[in-house]
């Protein structure tokens, strides 16, 4: 007996619908960035180890899926690490590709090594899969897509305010409310100097990051357990249950790290984002929050997060500003900021939400039945003319009785089924039925092409 196919863990078969569903995402997040200016390219799967490796720290090399020479992959190799059990060396002589782990670093090798054809600033967007060798649960999966919208080569804040803006857009169009949640990294630096703890920056944002699940006591006592001091707890208290309007928020802010150049250039950065935004039209709700602290070692600059307001989840976007992209390809100095959308994680919250348009179930508009040779060709005739008005249409392949033919566009939500049989043929018309009223109307060629337009 043959042995039931499976596919590897942490990867998924999609169908018909739920494609229909995940393309009706991507293509309402590609007409956006093109409406902003931003210009497609790709990357391939696969990307030398040597431009994967250390990009993402010690776990982030552990989770890169490596690819096995061609050919003799054994051919050349110490044996005896085999024998020692040095699986981080022996991987590095039998495999010199890995696939790609996100879409950041591909990029700036794409940058790097095509920096003489670019024109600076460079407004790039990229939707593709990427692949991480994580342990899959819930939410989380070995291969899933990213879709991604960088500026580099600008300082401008305009950069940061637009990308505020198109994030707004891709949501009103799916219909999903949201939060947009702003921090600055160098607030987070001005609050650790001023806590006398600049060395502990990454401790002090780990734990603020927490306070909306564990609760400010909670907080306080892991900072505690990090090194704080009573007094470096204290100043940092106050900065972290600021109330009122953002507005009022940020004057407070401003208060509090007066005494910090770099806290104040992070609290004007904000000032000048947040005055764009009005100008920009933006809907959505933006709101500063002091304990945002995402890719806090990659950031440098804004940092961006987006929750969905009606389904408890996490982000559904995020990004910020960050310096030296291309650093560690050898060209130094390029600033960007970007944002990136989480594909699986909207499709969940539009599934929870029940927010799919009924149209995008993917099949076709209409289906012509069959029952004949001379009624099939007619019906030829008319789906080449539906066709040529941008109409998507079908034919049923084989004569059938009509129960079979109209329960298979019943299962497919195919909306409307014309029919030609003898009456239809004989009189040049169509019988074109709407399959959720049962509706049916006696039309010509013409009158078809613009029922269904």
């Amino acid at each position: 007996m043959a042995q039931k196919p499976s596919i590897p863990k942490g990867t998924r078969d999609f169908s018909p619908a739920e494609m229909a569903r995940r393309n009706y995402i991507f293509s309402t997040i590609r007409e956006v960035f093109r409406l902003y200016g931003f210009q497609q390219i790709e990357t391939p799967a696969m990307e030398n180890l040597s431009t994967l490796m250390g990009k993402y720290g010690e776990e982030g090399d552990k989770l890169l899926f490596k690819v096995l020479n061609s050919g003799d992959f054994l051919r050349g190799v110490d044996r005896a690490l085999i024998e020692q059990g040095e699986t981080g060396k022996l991987a590095a002589q039998l495999c010199e590709k890995g696939l790609r782990y996100d879409l950041t670093v591909p990029f700036a090798r794409f940058v790097v090594m095509h920096r003489n054809e670019l024109q600076m600033p460079f407004k790039r967007y990229q939707i593709q899969p990427v692949w991480r060798a994580d342990r899959p649960q819930k939410g989380r999966y070995r291969e899933f897509y990213q879709c991604d919208a960088d500026v580099v080569g600008s300082d401008s804040l305009i950069n940061e305010a637009e990308l505020l803006a198109l994030v707004d857009e891709v949501f009103a169009r799916l219909g999903i409310r949201i939060t947009i949640k702003l921090n600055n990294r160098k607030v987070l630096a001005g609050i650790a100097e001023l806590a006398g703890a600049p060395d502990k920056i990454v401790d002090i944002t780990v734990a603020i990051d927490k306070i909306d699940k564990i609760g400010l006591d909670k907080v306080k006592e892991e900072l505690t357990e990090r090194g704080l001091s009573a007094e470096a707890i204290d100043f940092i208290t106050p900065v972290i249950t600021l109330s009122g309007s953002t507005a009022e928020r940020l004057d407070a802010l401003a208060e509090l790290l007066k005494d910090s150049e770099t806290g104040m250039k992070g609290v004007e950065e904000l000032r000048e984002v947040l005055s764009m935004t009005d100008a920009l039209g933006i809907r959505a709700d933006v709101e500063l929050d002091v304990s945002l602290a995402r890719g806090l070692n990659y950031y440098t600059g804004t940092i961006i997060e987006v929750k969905a307001k009606d389904v408890q989840i996490g982000s559904i976007t995020g990004g910020g500003r960050y310096d030296n992209l291309t650093g560690v390809f050898g060209m130094p100095g390029l600033s960007g900021v970007g944002i990136s959308f989480g594909a699986d994680r909207i499709y969940d919250v539009l599934n929870a939400l029940d927010l799919y348009p009924a149209e995008i179930n993917g099949a076709a508009k209409v289906m012509f039945t069959n029952f004949g040779h001379a009624e099939a060709l007619r019906s030829m005739e008319l789906m080449r003319k539906l066709r040529e008005a941008g109409i998507s249409a079908e034919i049923y392949p084989d004569q059938a009785k009509m129960k079979k033919q109209m329960g298979r566009a019943d299962a497919l939500g195919i909306p409307y089924v014309a029919i030609i049989g003898e009456t239809e043929l004989a009189e040049n018309r169509v019988t074109l039925k709407d399959m959720t009223t049962g509706e049916q109307k006696s039309l010509t060629a013409e009158e078809l092409v613009e029922a269904l337009g």
